[in-house]
């Protein structure tokens, strides 16, 4: 459903406007939160629980997918003379509320209201759809305006068809590589480094939190150093990082969580830029998309991979190198082609 919102998000804005689309996918994150806390009137029935589940999983897609892209468009609208810092910066918070979500259900678990937190934030999602309404918004994407004249239908941008499909493998590829660490940090830590629970938690933990100052790094220095030069730079820290994760020895667990704070480092400015750059050539709407499809090509192929091709887990995060070599070099041409 991430996928798919994601692709309709873009005709939607085009015709009810940005404001409304950022609106609705608040609303589905907020029933998605909603049904979650719901579920726990469902224990004595194992089929009723599984279908609320799936139905605030099914809203949780939808709000992402129309939400993210709209709020990087309208990151980049309130701040036009800096777009590249502004979707940065917003996916910096991004990565922050990905980093304080453990913490926060430990937290409420720990108290015995693990429902508590759903609703603490479909509370607080309602306030925010509460002042999001009057509010006057600059002009997003291909919808227009996201005020009051929302209704105002601006043609969509032409795009390059190769331009465009140099940024989509692009997405697709960042997905794989950000994902084979995100959903297998803890696995590999575990499984190749004979790491405890402990260290295993720290080395996710450290990927999401140096994804999450990369970005608000890379969005302060860019007067220094240019987005188009950390767009062609960081693959191949990506690169690096996947082939130490890879040669680091069982005896040698503690350099785990460094090597997965390098690649959280990689990581960081890349969704973002890709973004950023690919406008008006790619929508945001379809990165998105297509940075979903290559985050379920590694979350269930590398599992295909290990478990009936035999493949090791020091294999596939060494092979994902070529992925991140793959990236550097349409980093290359993207940053030649791309407008402005």
């Amino acid at each position: 459903m991430a996928i798919a919102a994601a692709l309709a998000g873009d005709r939607l804005t085009r015709r009810w406007g940005g404001k409304r689309v950022l609106l609705l996918g608040l609303a589905a994150d907020m029933f998605s939160m909603a049904l979650l806390m719901v579920s726990r009137l469902f224990l004595g029935s194992h089929l009723a629980a599984l279908l609320v589940l799936l139905g605030a999983t099914t809203l949780m897609g939808v709000g992402f997918g129309l939400t993210v892209p709209a709020l990087n468009t309208f990151a980049g609208a309130l701040f036009p003379g800096r777009v590249d810092a502004a979707v940065l910066a917003m996916n910096a918070l991004l990565g922050l509320g990905t980093a304080l979500a453990p913490i926060l259900v430990a937290l409420f678990v720990g108290f015995g209201i693990w429902w508590g937190l759903p609703l603490a934030v479909a509370i607080l999602l309602a306030a925010i759809i509460g002042l999001a309404i009057p509010l006057r918004l600059p002009a997003a994407g291909p919808g227009g305006s996201g005020g009051p004249d929302h209704r105002a239908r601006v043609p969509p941008p032409r795009p390059a068809p190769g331009l465009f499909w140099l940024f989509a493998a692009f997405a697709v590829l960042y997905g794989v590589v950000e994902t084979t660490n995100a959903s297998w940090a803890i696995l590999y830590m575990k499984g190749v480094l004979q790491a405890d629970a402990g260290r295993a938690s720290l080395a996710l933990a450290l990927f999401w939190a140096s994804a999450t100052a990369g970005r608000l790094l890379f969005a302060v220095i860019e007067r220094w150093l240019p987005s188009r030069t950390t767009f062609r730079l960081l693959p191949w820290l990506i690169g690096v990082a996947f082939l130490a994760t890879a040669l680091i020895p069982s005896s040698a667990s503690s350099l785990g969580p460094a090597a997965f704070a390098l690649a959280g480092l990689g990581c960081s400015a890349l969704l973002p830029l890709t973004i950023s750059l690919g406008a008006p050539s790619a929508p945001p709407g379809q990165l998105i998309a297509c940075y979903q499809v290559g985050y379920g090509l590694a979350a269930f192929g590398l599992s295909r991979l290990h478990d009936h091709a035999g493949l090791g887990w020091r294999v596939l995060f060494g092979g994902t190198a070529v992925v991140a070599l793959a990236l550097a070099a349409l980093s290359i041409l993207i940053v030649r082609d791309a407008p402005g």
